[in-house]
């Protein structure tokens, strides 16, 4: 018997594993993990990137902990001697349009008291000179990268190392009354659960009678590499992007390793794991979504069938390089001539709307709590956004 089992082995579950056995030494703790090592799906496939917390409404959960995520996870890697790239962020614009969607930024970076200094372009030539921008961008000095992996794995480390109890190559089978849940490793009896299973926490929820009017769509990013850095980039550079959707646009990032990446796409997947191939293929799955995916094409939710046409043409690494371009002085991106590994973003759809949630998401049902959407920039914030979990969730079951 366990006094709490925790879902998922991801940046979330981690940490929240990790605050409750600090601050509830007595707990005794179990986290399953159904692959063979941790993070080995959107908290070990992101871009690494700390993002600084300007683009999101100042009453949004978001715009709650991403500044202060970033801080305590730059505190985190410094403590355990983590590499960090302090690369910064440069926003560019493109023409009028553009520009008014910089001042946008700037004025949410502002109400959520986010560090953003206007950069003209001739300063910005002088800073950074590969990058390209219509009279104006915005620099983001906070804005930083890590290893994802280095990460994650450091926090399974500390968490096991305060007794938490982490069980690999252990799945989720199904509920078995109000108290027990089977694995493909036998029954597992607790107190509290907490589902923190990214693309199947939708799924586990509705076995606890939760996540009604929700379902998990997933997304597929790739980014191209350009591993040596062949056009010296020196910052992350990006896109104005469209805010009524949760996806940034197609931009450069600089990681630790200095490795140049363009990307990622938001291509629609047709089931949860859609990495390559028909690798991981599970037809009910792929039913669901694609009934949702066609529902969303029908209505033209949110822009879905620009969104959908205009992602897969990002497939042809040509039309990526195009939209890359638009960002760099640089012509010759030739250099970016490898894919990276695939990651699926599980992003939240409310079924009474059509719309993709921007914002996290999370549900108490009786003795257990589910996040729902816990999409970018959930890494940046994981930290202040766990212990926000266990206070207004946890500590009142």
């Amino acid at each position: 018997m366990y006094d709490v089992v925790v879902i998922g082995g991801g940046i979330i579950g981690l940490n929240i594993a990790k605050i409750l056995k600090e601050r509830y030494k007595e707990l005794k703790i179990v986290l399953i993990e159904k692959e063979k090592e941790v993070g080995m799906h959107s908290s070990g496939r992101n871009s690494g990137v700390l993002h600084a917390g300007f683009y999101y409404t100042s009453d949004s959960l978001k715009a709650k902990f991403t500044k202060e995520g970033n801080k305590k996870l730059k505190e985190f890697c410094k403590e355990h001697s983590l590499r960090i790239n302090e690369c910064q962020k440069v926003v560019v614009a493109q023409n009028e349009k553009e520009l008014e969607g910089l001042k946008e930024l700037k004025r949410r970076g502002d109400k959520n008291k986010v560090l953003l200094e206007w950069i003209d372009e001739e300063t910005l030539s002088k800073e950074f000179g590969e990058v390209r921008t219509y009279k104006k961008a915005l620099l983001s000095p906070t804005t930083a990268t890590v290893d994802p992996k280095e990460v994650v794995y450091k926090f399974q480390e500390v968490a096991k190392n305060l007794g938490v109890n982490i069980l690999l190559n252990t799945k989720y089978l199904y509920r078995i009354g109000t108290n027990t849940i089977l694995t493909n490793q036998g029954a597992i009896k607790y107190g509290i659960l907490i589902n923190a299973a990214g693309l199947y926490a939708d799924k586990i929820a509705k076995d606890f009678d939760a996540a009604e009017n929700y379902v998990i769509i997933p997304f597929k990013g790739i980014y191209l590499k350009d591993s040596k850095n062949s056009v010296a980039l020196t910052t992350n550079i990006y896109p104005v992007p469209n805010l009524k959707n949760p996806f940034l646009g197609v931009h450069f990032t600089l990681t630790v390793d200095n490795e140049a990446k363009i990307g990622p796409t938001a291509i629609p997947a047709f089931w949860r794991e859609n990495y390559r191939g028909f690798k991981n293929f599970k037809l009910d799955e792929f039913l669901e979504i694609l009934y949702y995916e066609t529902k969303l094409f029908l209505t033209d939710s949110f822009g879905f069938r620009e969104l959908a046409f205009e992602e897969m043409k990002k497939y042809k690494k040509n039309y990526l390089l195009s939209l890359a371009k638009r960002l760099i002085k640089r012509e010759d991106l030739s250099s970016f001539d490898k894919w990276s590994l695939p990651g699926i973003r599980a992003q939240l759809l409310d079924k009474r709307n059509l719309n993709l949630v921007q914002d996290f998401v999370v549900e108490k049902k009786n003795n257990t709590i589910h996040i729902l959407n816990a999409v970018s920039p959930a890494f940046t914030s994981s930290i202040p956004f766990c212990e926000w979990i266990v206070e207004e969730y946890f500590n009142k079951l």
